[in-house]
């Protein structure tokens, strides 16, 4: 289970924040994180992903689908190691954090605070993500 969502102040302003401790290398779990192939098996509602790029950078331009819902046009905004933000249909949406800390690594959703309830699926996703990448 993540650890409470908390209030911080990131790059892109006030957020909720939902992260857990993963037993993995940060490079793995950055790796998984930025792999638009990858994103249906960490991300509870995404269905599909068409994307210009395989692994995101800054503008990164494509097309995720939701569970049960349309085609949405995506952004990556900004890039940069261990942490990465986009517009969904042109509205900011979650930031994703990894933050190495040796031996294992936190990895952070930051929410905008209009989409507080998108908590519970980020909530998932770090389930996901702490099983495709945990050490054996």
């Amino acid at each position: 289970m993540a650890g409470r969502p908390r209030f911080e102040r990131t790059p892109d302003g006030r957020r909720l924040v939902v992260s857990r401790t993963v037993d993995a290398d940060s490079d793995a779990v950055w790796d998984l994180l930025t792999d638009t192939i990858r994103w249906p098996d960490w991300g509870p509602s995404v269905s599909g992903v068409r994307a210009r790029d395989r692994y995101i950078r800054a503008g990164t331009t494509g097309r995720v689908q939701v569970v049960g819902g349309p085609w949405i046009p995506f952004e990556v905004g900004t890039c940069r190691p261990y942490r990465w933000t986009w517009r969904v249909a042109g509205v900011p949406a979650t930031a994703h954090r990894v933050e190495p800390r040796g031996a294992d690594c936190l990895v952070a959703f930051e929410i905008p605070l209009v989409a507080a309830p998108y908590i519970l699926v980020c909530d998932r996703a770090l389930d996901r993500i702490d099983r495709l990448v945990a050490r054996s």
